[in-house]
């Protein structure tokens, strides 16, 4: 058998996911198809490790974790039939940058609703470079999916042969047709807030704008970066940061207390104060260690 793709796809995405394709044969492969028309079977996702939990036994113990993205969380479930990476969950402390190779698996509860969860195959810690490397490729994947998107509902009948033709890859033209046909019409701006996210963690010197434009309008060839621009939000969570590792003196994290202090002095008031930090947690750069303090990854 073919090992299947391992995708790259942010939670923001894989979450959003409720067309499951079953296999129609035993032992043939079940996928997950996502808005952006991602046919999914396995996944690569990299992020920091917030928290994990065993919910089983200490005789047979079964790992529940969440694993943050620039986009949200992945929620991972580990146990007997995992037993490599859940040997490795156990040695882990949270936080900590991590990969994660698994298959997707969804849990559809009475009121219709789907959860998304991924069963890992292996799970490594990794460095933030690595993360940010994961980050990138995952920029490209949807960017190459929401283009691809585009072609198909630029075509009076979608074709999934003529998406083929055109250089499309057979798996992602039928993926993409398969979300037409279920999701309808995703929503750009979405999709393209997942991208301006993501490159402005791994870019934090750069002002990245991609415009966000509604459905009816045209995505550029190419992300369009001015290196000569910071954003004003960006730079007050570089300056958050540098007050959390300032302030972080006994390196148990910096009391909120006098994080607060340090922000006035610089214009930064409590509502701003509390957005900012919220999105550096968000994207999994600072955490709470314990009440009241805040810590930097």
């Amino acid at each position: 058998m073919i090992r299947e793709t391992a995708w790259r796809i942010f939670a923001g995405e894989l979450n959003s996911s409720q067309l499951e394709m079953k296999g129609e044969e035993e032992k043939s492969p079940s996928y997950l198809i996502t808005p952006l028309g991602a046919k999914v079977n396995r996944v690569l996702l990299a992020g920091v490790l917030m928290e994990k939990e065993n919910i089983g036994s200490e005789e047979e113990p079964m790992w529940k974790a969440r694993v943050q993205d620039p986009t949200g969380s992945f929620f991972i479930n580990a146990g007997r039939y995992q037993p490599e990476a859940s040997a490795a969950l156990a040695q882990m402390e949270a936080p900590r940058f991590v990969a994660v190779v698994g298959k997707t698996k969804t849990f559809s509860p009475d009121d219709g609703r789907v959860f998304v969860s991924v069963r890992p195959e292996r799970i490594v810690t990794v460095d933030e470079d690595a993360r940010d490397r994961w980050v990138l490729e995952a920029c490209q994947s949807t960017w190459v999916r929401m283009k691809a998107l585009r072609s198909a509902l630029a075509m009076d009948t979608p074709d999934e042969n003529e998406l083929v033709k055109k250089g499309m890859n057979p798996v992602l033209a039928n993926g993409i047709l398969e979300a037409i046909g279920y999701y309808g019409v995703s929503e750009s701006s979405r999709y393209l807030r997942m991208l301006q996210d993501g490159l402005r963690m791994i870019l934090p010197d750069q002002h990245i704008d991609l415009g966000l434009p509604g459905d009816d309008a045209d995505l550029p060839d190419e992300i369009d970066i001015d290196p000569e621009k910071a954003g004003s939000d960006l730079d007050q969570e570089d300056l958050i940061l540098s007050f959390l590792e300032i302030l972080d003196t006994d390196g148990k994290g910096a009391p909120f207390a006098d994080l607060q202090k340090e922000a006035e002095k610089e214009g930064i008031g409590a509502a701003q104060l509390e957005e900012v930090t919220n999105s550096l947690m968000d994207k999994g750069l600072v955490y709470e260690p314990v009440l009241g303090r805040l810590k930097k990854i």
